[in-house]
């Protein structure tokens, strides 16, 4: 009988291979379960920016109210569909008793300190294994076009200075001259110098390869049908037969919630549908990546391809492709750049983003278990925070303290 290595991964996407990455590092063997290819879920199509800037939580005052005028708009950049789904509605009431100030600085703080400990991690990674993924230091422009929404958005620039994040104001002539590409109308903006970026897909890929090469299992087309107690951990149960580890992550994003109900675990994660479309670079691409705040939208180039991507649509897990969301992408970007996309569309997508009730990861031991762990509910930034949330898993599956204090991500803070 085949040896079951001392970690089990359920979910080879960008989190899932960082525990693997950094848990091979100590010395651990590691075997990854998927259901697909390394990196097929919402890995895939991210925007591939690496963003310490994104800590403010998306629960913040006032978002209750504009998500509702937005409920009336199926083409709005946070769109909940009508439903009487009580996972759903339990998770909404949730969201919105924390958009107040007090939580938002928690979650502020949180965030910040995994994505800056990630930002260096991401950069050390792809240096030191040399991974072929367009890396780049390259800073990141927050930009907009009308007067009102840019003073409406002052508390976000305060917000990042308090947790030591670098944010340069340009008016819209010095935005052009950082990147050419935006239209004349553009008229004021951010610039956040410590952002990079990667192709999200190469890094998945290489990262893989990187994982394999160390030793490291990766099954793809395992279907998870159930997860039934073992001790202190899980066994998974499919039509292949069944797995385990001594230890067994659970790092399936969206999906996790749906999984861990089989142990009795009640995650509270909603999958937030984003869509992205992918192309040739336009003649006058963008030079850096973008966001476009008022539509909300983020513009990301690369040396042979060019993604727009964003919006927040909630609902369930609907599997089709909304073919208004992905237009609107393109007519937002004309909004903002002289040519929004390139001539030749090369994909259309969407996935589902884990997004956790206060926007703050959910990283840690599960309640009532000493040897399953949780890495889920990093919403839209899986990419930021994805060698971070791997450092966290590898010191407290070896029993010590991680860089960060794993406090605030805790899974026990929801019971």
């Amino acid at each position: 009988m085949e040896r079951e290595p001392d970690v089990l991964i359920l979910g080879a996407g960008v989190i899932g291979l960082c525990c693997a990455y950094y848990l091979l590092q100590s010395g651990h063997s590691v075997t990854l379960l998927d259901q697909g290819a390394p990196g097929s879920g919402s890995s895939h199509g991210n925007c591939g920016t690496i963003t310490p800037s994104h800590a403010p939580p998306l629960a913040k005052p006032g978002m209750v109210g504009q998500a509702l005028k937005w409920m009336l708009d199926p083409a709005a950049p946070f769109y909940v569909k009508p439903s009487l789904d009580p996972a759903l509605l339990s998770w909404l009431l949730g969201f919105a008793s924390r958009c107040a100030w007090p939580a938002f600085e928690r979650g502020l703080r949180a965030k910040a300190a995994l994505l800056k400990t990630s930002r260096g991690a991401i950069e050390s990674l792809c240096r030191d294994e040399r991974l072929d993924c367009e890396f780049a230091a390259r800073g990141h422009l927050t930009v907009f076009k009308s007067q009102q929404a840019l003073d409406a958005f002052a508390w976000w620039p305060k917000a990042l200075a308090e947790v030591g994040t670098v944010v340069e104001a340009l008016d819209g002539q010095a935005l052009r001259q950082r990147e050419p590409a935006l239209r004349d109308d553009v008229i004021g903006g951010f610039d956040t110098p410590g952002d990079a970026q990667f192709r999200p897909d190469r890094f998945v890929s290489e990262l893989a390869r990187r994982v394999v090469e160390m030793g490291g299992g990766i099954e793809t087309g395992f279907e998870i049908a159930a997860l039934k107690r073992n001790g202190e951990t899980v066994r998974v149960h499919g039509p292949r037969g069944a797995r385990g580890g001594r230890h067994v992550v659970l790092a399936l994003g969206a999906w996790s919630p749906l999984l861990s109900r089989s142990i009795g675990l009640r995650i509270p994660v909603q999958p937030g549908k984003g869509y992205s479309i992918t192309t040739e670079p336009p003649a006058r691409a963008a030079r850096v990546p973008i966001v476009c705040r008022e539509k909300s939208i983020a513009i990301t180039p690369w040396r042979s391809t060019y993604r727009i991507g964003s919006t927040m649509e909630f609902a369930g897990y609907d599997a089709s492709l909304n073919r208004r969301r992905i237009e609107q992408l393109v007519a937002s970007a004309s909004e903002y750049l002289v040519e929004p996309i390139g001539s030749t569309r090369l994909e259309e997508w969407y996935g589902w983003r884990p997004m956790s009730v206060d926007d703050v990861p959910i990283i840690g031991a599960a309640p009532g278990f000493r040897r399953l762990w949780l890495a889920t509910g990093h919403g839209m930034l899986g990419m930021s925070m994805s060698a971070g949330t791997g450092q966290m898993i590898e010191a407290m599956v070896t029993r010590r303290a991680p860089e960060i204090d794993p406090t605030p991500y805790s899974p026990g803070r929801f019971v």
